[in-house]
């Protein structure tokens, strides 16, 4: 002995008659606008549709900052191996100093390094809190991963003496142009 919930509405005084007879009449409706072909708009299709658009669209915004947070934690894993393999150690009583930002530190190297650094060969770079010299080259492939990682690195001068054609004469002091 079932009775539908329309009834059992109109029993209670929930629901009048007047809303059962327009609650039937709105489903007829829309049955047979289905049998016709036509779609029909149903608000509680719609509002579900739309509430599982925004959660795709959130989840795919949530996997994006996934995968970013875990390529830079990646990236700065392989800077760490890099200065890690290939940091220049030995330190001297040289005092060299080099810009970070507005300030300016000192770094204690021996001379050769201290030459190294003026030419460009060797450069300094951060990471976390210590400062480490490292060659060139390894400098150079810690700016493509994060250049922030890079404080100090020169031009080469190689670089500069190859091009020069001319370095090895010398321009006169009374030369009037």
């Amino acid at each position: 002995m079932a009775k539908s919930l329309q009834d059992q509405l109109l029993k209670a005084g929930l629901a009048n008659k007047k809303q059962a007879v327009r609650a039937k009449k709105a489903k007829n409706s829309k049955e047979k606008l289905k049998r016709a072909g036509v779609e029909v708009d149903d608000e509680a299709v719609l509002l579900a549709r739309q509430a599982e658009q925004t959660k795709l669209e959130k989840d795919r915004e949530l996997n994006r900052v996934k995968t970013e947070k875990a390529e830079q934690s990646a990236i700065q894993a392989q800077i760490k191996q890099l200065i890690g393999l290939n940091r220049i150690s030995q330190r001297g009583e040289v005092d060299f100093r080099f810009p970070e930002g507005k300030l300016v530190k000192t770094l204690l190297v021996t001379e050769p390094q201290r030459a190294a650094l003026i030419n460009g060969m060797v450069a300094v770079v951060k990471f976390d809190d210590d400062y480490d010299l490292v060659p060139r080259k390894v400098a150079l492939k810690i700016a493509e991963r994060d250049q922030s990682k890079v404080l100090l690195c020169n031009d080469s001068d190689d670089e500069d003496s190859v091009d020069d054609e001319y370095a090895g004469y010398q321009v006169p002091d009374d030369l009037m142009w």
